[in-house]
């Protein structure tokens, strides 16, 4: 197990806050482990373990608690009056109506409110009417490389070659059997298809919600649209309109299997509404869906770095300028980065297509080019950074 400090800070500064701690993320990337993780800190700290309420509302023997007056009675009978009590809710979506239980026991004194779940839409319709303005949302994702070799103890080279084959599910690497790693995966990924978004967003065409995953994966760094994707797959025998291709893609970015990232115009300064991209939560699924390919490397890097600049706190687009393409803009706190990667950049021609975009943006931004190469080049201040040790840096 290793501890996933950079979510676990981002707890201890909510810590007794009149704040909902909501921590998001697809399945088994962590959160269950996190919370308890963030127990255990709280009794270090003296906090007792009568004043922890811990409840995973996956485990069988909390069942009869699915029902949300009996969750809030349960809760309520164990506060311990006088002392910070810490309620901690796992998976809370599966409970029906759950957001007046959580409401109630947010207006108690004394009440340090923390809960997870495995859909975006918990953040929707009720809930945010409800508690708006008074819950923050923690985006959780599997293992960053520089976890993963932190947790596997690992040289550079040969943990670089799991996690960029198999991706970053925290459990992962305590299997050694590459046919029982496909189990693991296939697990998650049947775990997603049925119980995130067959059974909850009543999806009815299972095969079509799977040609449409595969095509997206396949296609990860490729500017698609709905239309695109209905056109290709009507091509290919399948009857259906972008109409439900839009349906089945929100419902996997709920699910937090997919993540988009939008266009925007650098010169225009706006965003655009044609055309975006799509990237896979885990480089595992890829491995599973596509097989063990090694064309795309590119792509597959790309799908990488975009994950960590979302770990880093930044929003994150495609950017356009002219007509080239700028691989990533990162955004946060008033602060913008450019970056361009590429699997190498040896070749010349390749490096001056590839710094191109860079050089035409006019802003004093930081600019970096991101490869695979250990040999840097610089060009019009624009600096080349190995991607090893970009995703290792703290």
């Amino acid at each position: 197990m290793i501890l996933r400090q950079q979510y676990l800070q981002k707890l201890a500064k909510l810590q007794d806050k009149q704040l909902i701690k909501v921590v998001t993320g697809v399945r088994r990337c962590g959160k269950s482990t996190l919370l308890q993780q963030f127990q255990e800190q709280l009794q270090r700290q003296g906090v007792e373990s009568n004043q922890i309420i811990s409840i995973n509302f996956e485990k069988i023997e909390y069942e009869p608690l699915l029902e949300y007056h009996k969750l809030h009675d349960f809760i309520v009978d164990r506060l311990q009056p006088g002392k910070m009590n810490y309620i901690f809710l796992d998976e809370i979506q599966l409970v029906g109506e759950f957001q007046k239980a959580v409401d109630s026991l947010y207006v108690r004194p004394q009440v340090d409110l923390y809960i997870t779940g495995s859909n975006a839409r918990l953040l929707s319709g009720e809930l945010a009417t409800l508690l708006s303005g008074r819950f923050v949302e923690i985006q959780m994702l599997p293992l960053s490389f520089r976890e993963y070799r932190q947790l596997t103890g690992k040289e550079t080279a040969t943990a670089w070659r799991e996690y960029y084959s198999w991706g970053g599910f925290p459990y992962l690497p305590s299997i050694e059997a590459e046919e029982i790693r496909y189990d693991y995966l296939q697990g998650i990924y049947s775990t997603i298809l049925l119980k995130d978004l067959v059974q909850r967003k009543k999806i009815q065409d299972v095969e079509l919600l799977e040609s449409i995953i595969r095509f997206l994966v396949d296609n990860v760094g490729n500017l698609v649209s709905f239309s695109k994707i209905a056109g290709y797959l009507v091509s290919h025998g399948r009857k259906t309109s972008s109409q439900t291709i839009e349906r089945y893609v929100r419902a996997l970015e709920d699910a937090f299997f997919l993540y988009k990232a939008s266009r925007y115009d650098i010169r225009g300064k706006e965003q655009l509404k044609s055309l975006e991209k799509y990237y896979v939560v885990d480089m595992g699924f890829r491995r599973l869906l596509m097989g063990n390919r090694r064309s795309d490397v590119g792509h597959i890097l790309e799908n990488i770095i975009y994950l960590e600049l979302l770990r880093r706190g930044f929003r994150v687009y495609v950017g356009k300028v002219n007509e080239l393409e700028v691989d990533f803009i990162a955004e946060r706190d008033g602060e913008r980065q450019y970056y361009q990667v590429s699997a190498s950049v040896m070749d010349p021609r390749t490096f001056a297509r590839e710094i191109a975009p860079l050089k035409q943006i006019r802003d004093n931004y930081p600019k970096t080019l991101l490869t695979l190469d250990t040999l840097p080049q610089e060009e019009d201040g624009i600096p080349q950074k190995n991607i090893l040790e970009f995703l290792l840096e703290s």
